[in-house]
């Protein structure tokens, strides 16, 4: 009875000792500090719209790829200004034909299950990329890649039928060349579908997950490069971009980063609050409309080009996107390697896209809405990505400004895959799309406009000059003449913005917003990657 009762004396001791200590915001929080990090000093808790997935190194969705590169490596790395920088490899050489490819790998690195990285396992994860090569379509690299080949323990060489200049580039990539240990592939060796376990060299290891809820991630304790200042981090899935908001401000969460987690004018709002640290990215790709040249009125160039003239797209980026993102003219950054094409703007100006209009067919009718032509209105459909609030804010304002010129836009707002299958069938007049930031634009870009199954295929399937579009890339991409392959992206880019097949719209930027107690939040070169390696937590 004694001893209950000192027991009790205890508990209520500790409780007003944790009461006494713990200073609370208005929103009954701890200031500064979340829930979670309260007990769990080095625990950074940030949000994601969606399931980190299976972390399978050589597949896409549902993989996110941020929680693909903290586990995976790559045999090089993109740096900043596009230095190709050493990696899992130290060093490589290039046949003087630019068609073989030696590199020498990292001694001493292990995987996170405590074996180490050899030749024969860099194999073995290019030969399961390459057994499944039609999944890989879009990436020039695998159509590319002839063999694999042991030299020995520590060097392996790589052959391709072509001389490919963006090797190194495409290797760096998040997926789908990484490297999985042994034990992370099943039993037949193929990766196709699933692995065992995400078992990589990188910096991370995935230690527990909640499917749709988190996935803790804890510093591989055999990472051969420097540790993580961090001692964990969790993502918590929420897929509302307004509870994100909450959480923020409940302190649930301590950070939220990437484009498209935050609406523009929740930023907006959170920046001018002054509680919270906030920072914004240098441009990393463009948002565009893909507009399709072989379905319905937008079959006809001048109906395109209308479209082109019609959207105010400073108005858009003042009143929707807050100036967080710039204007887009091009479907590249003019700073993009063979991307400083000089292309004359589609500048808004609505009496010229109402004449464009009226050229085509299209005429005003006394007691009509819309525009109408052999009886028929001007009906387009536009496809986004529910899951998206910031394309769905530029829809409905292409919606109101298309109705000025008597366009009916119809938004179809889809969830994520169903609208990926809408692309690959082109079963739309306008569909948002985004370049993919560097290290994939230009040629990346480019090269998968050829494949059937992506929308910029679908987008330019009605030009007459179709065939020829799809050997300039060709060509582009194997040619040895640095000449030769500026003057072919040129003709190109020209020939795509003079048949007015995309509709830039923006310059897409990172944001962050975050607490006080986080510190030393930065952007990196590839777009799909997040700081966990500089970022650090106070108590």
């Amino acid at each position: 009875m004694k001893f209950k009762r000192l027991s009790m004396t205890l508990m209520l001791l500790v409780a007003m000792m944790t009461a006494v200590g713990c200073v609370s915001s208005s929103d009954g929080q701890p200031k500064g500090k979340s829930t979670e990090s309260k007990a769990e000093e080095g625990l950074l808790t940030m949000s994601w719209n969606k399931d980190i997935g299976p972390l399978n190194p050589h597949l896409y969705a549902p993989n996110e790829w941020f929680a693909q590169a903290m586990v995976y490596e790559s045999l090089v790395n993109y740096g900043e200004n596009g230095k190709i920088e050493p990696s899992l490899a130290e060093s490589w050489e290039i046949s003087e034909d630019g068609k073989t490819y030696t590199f020498h790998l990292r001694q001493g690195v292990l995987f996170s299950d405590g074996t180490a990285l050899t030749a024969n396992q860099v194999k073995r994860n290019f030969d399961a990329v390459l057994q499944n090569a039609k999944r890989h379509d879009w990436l020039e690299l695998i159509a590319e890649m002839k063999q694999v080949e042991v030299v020995d323990e520590h060097t392996i060489k790589i052959e391709f039928n072509n001389p490919y200049y963006p090797v190194l580039q495409e290797l760096s990539l998040i997926r789908p060349l990484r490297i999985l240990g042994d034990a992370g592939f099943p039993e037949d060796g193929s990766t196709a579908e699933q692995i065992k376990a995400p078992i990589g060299t990188g910096p991370w290891v995935l230690k527990a997950y909640k499917k749709d809820e988190y996935a803790l991630f804890v510093p591989n304790e055999h990472y051969w490069g420097t540790k993580p200042k961090l001692k964990q981090v969790k993502v918590k899935v929420i897929p509302d971009a307004q509870a994100r908001v909450m959480a923020l401000q409940k302190g649930d969460i301590d950070l939220i980063f990437g484009s498209g987690q935050l609406s523009p004018d929740s930023f907006k709002s959170l920046q001018d609050s002054g509680n919270y640290q906030t920072a914004i990215s240098s441009s990393v790709s463009t948002r565009v409309l893909a507009i399709h040249s072989n379905k319905g009125a937008t079959a006809d160039l001048r109906v395109r080009q209308a479209l082109e003239h019609a959207l105010n797209k400073q108005l858009l980026i003042d009143h929707v996107f807050y100036g967080i993102e710039r204007k887009a003219d091009t479907l590249f950054a003019l700073e993009l390697p063979y991307s400083n094409v000089a292309l004359p703007p589609y500048d808004y100006d609505m009496e010229k896209a109402k004449q464009l209009l009226d050229d085509a067919g299209w005429k005003t009718e006394a007691g009509q809405a819309f525009r109408m032509k052999d009886g028929e209105s001007l009906r387009l459909q536009l496809a986004y990505n529910s899951e998206e609030h910031v394309q769905k804010a530029v829809a409905e304002f292409m919606q109101g400004e298309m109705r000025k010129l008597g366009i009916e836009i119809e938004l179809i707002g889809e969830e994520y895959q169903t609208h990926v299958q809408r692309q690959k069938e082109g079963s739309f007049n306008l569909i948002f799309s985004e370049t993919w930031g560097v290290p994939y634009d230009p040629h990346s870009v480019v090269a998968s406009m050829r494949e059937p199954s992506h929308a910029d295929y679908q987008a330019q399937s009605g030009l007459a000059m179709k065939p020829e579009i799809d050997q300039w890339i060709t060509e582009a991409l194997i040619s040895t003449s640095e000449a030769r392959r500026a003057e072919l992206y040129k003709q190109l880019l020209t020939t795509l913005h003079e048949q007015a097949v995309y509709l830039p719209i923006s310059f897409t930027t990172h944001t962050a917003v975050y607490h006080d107690r986080v510190s030393k939040v930065e952007f990196l070169p590839m777009q799909y990657e997040i700081p966990f390696h500089s970022i650090e937590v106070r108590p």
